[in-house]
């Protein structure tokens, strides 16, 4: 548990009694497909070189003087209560050099790390005046989680490529290029925040604190009006209901987003904590840093194959359900997808026993969906 004493520059500890990690790894929470990314990228001959020459064609040194001239720097004397939660999870999860933390005036609720030499976190007032104090807390070690795993880099990257690809649209092969390279990183992104998810509960030890600082990302500051059961029985109705023409939606919706739908985040955060992993960790059972060079690429990659396949079996997604199906050499594909597209509900197709007794259940919302941080 935390000692209330100064570690590594920390003069601040947490203001209740958390379990500290010392030396962790950020394997330690890292979601399986992002981990082997990052352990295969880190594996890489002159991976480092060459992000060092890149970092020189990236406006990196620019945007910290952006924000360095436009934002508010967090201290002891400005907005010392997230100075106080940015050391804090710094001090939970043992990430000795503190990195500097900006509020920047922007009433759309959101948080980033960026940085290829040194990260630097940045929230905006939307945020700060949206989330409580647990709230927050959980929030800031979700951006310390980044900073640790090193999302930064990739992080800032993908921002300049996006922005890239808006400057060259009118070159189509170009564009395409870029966006192909684009599409992938967000993919990865998507599975980053996941990670950093986790990171935020360590760092909070709040389940339910974590839980409505993602409803209010997706609702607003109308807590009475909102529970948190609710929601997670909508990311239930989000995965499993519709047919295949709504699995192909969810696929087309979540393209163009760099982070995950809120329910889904906060489902997937709800089934970690629930998980054995996370007692371990809470337990004192966690890879350590110095373990991390280490690390078998091949162990990652077959982790990452094992979860994905684990969660195709057990999904409820219609499509995913047809994948297993047809894996195990269950019907007829074209059959098949002619029943999804008509209205696929069931895992296996039954032959008609007679008229139907009532419609099948397609509805959805048709809302176009919000990217929220």
């Amino acid at each position: 548990m935390s000692d209330g004493h100064e570690h590594n520059g920390h003069e601040h500890v947490p203001s209740r009694q958390r379990r500290r990690f010392p030396g962790i790894s950020s394997r330690t929470y890292e979601h399986p497909a992002d981990r082997s990314a990052l352990v295969a990228l880190r594996k890489l001959s002159g991976f480092d070189t060459v992000f060092k020459a890149l970092s020189g064609l990236l406006p990196e040194r620019s945007l910290r003087l952006l924000f360095l001239s436009d934002s508010v720097r967090v201290s002891d004397q400005q907005f010392a209560h997230l100075n106080v939660m940015l050391r804090d999870a710094c001090y939970i999860l043992d990430l000795e050099k503190v990195p500097p933390m900006y509020v920047n005036q922007d009433p759309q609720p959101n948080a980033m790390c960026i940085g290829l030499d040194e990260p630097i976190i940045v929230v905006t007032t939307g945020l700060v005046e949206l989330l409580d104090e647990e709230e927050m807390r959980a929030v800031v070690g979700h951006e310390v989680g980044h900073a640790l795993s090193g999302h930064s880099v990739y992080r800032t990257i993908l921002l300049f490529l996006t922005s890239l690809a808006v400057r060259v649209a009118w070159i189509p092969l170009g564009n395409l290029a870029i966006m192909a390279i684009v599409t992938g990183l967000r993919e990865w992104f998507r599975k980053s925040e996941l990670s950093a998810d986790r990171a935020g509960l360590l760092v909070g030890q709040d389940l339910q604190a974590s839980m409505r600082g993602l409803m209010k990302i997706a609702g607003g500051n109308h807590l009475h009006e909102m529970n948190v059961d609710a929601f997670l029985a909508q990311a239930e109705e989000y995965e499993a209901g519709g047919d295949l023409r709504d699995s192909v939606l969810k696929i087309l919706n979540v393209l163009p987003r760099s982070h995950p739908f809120t329910t889904v985040r906060a489902a997937e955060l709800k089934k970690w904590a629930e998980s054995r992993d996370y007692q371990r960790i809470m337990d004192g059972h966690y890879p350590r840093r110095d373990e991390d060079k280490d690390t078998s690429v091949r162990d990652s990659w077959r982790e990452s194959a094992n979860h994905y396949s684990t969660h195709v079996k057990g999904s409820k997604d219609p499509l995913m359900k047809l994948v297993t199906d047809l894996a195990g050499g269950a019907g007829d594909l074209g059959d098949r997808v002619r029943r999804g597209f008509g209205g696929f509900t069931n895992a296996s197709p039954k032959p008609p026993q007679g008229p139907q007794t009532g419609p099948s259940d397609s509805s959805g919302d048709d809302r176009p969906p919000r990217d929220d941080s």
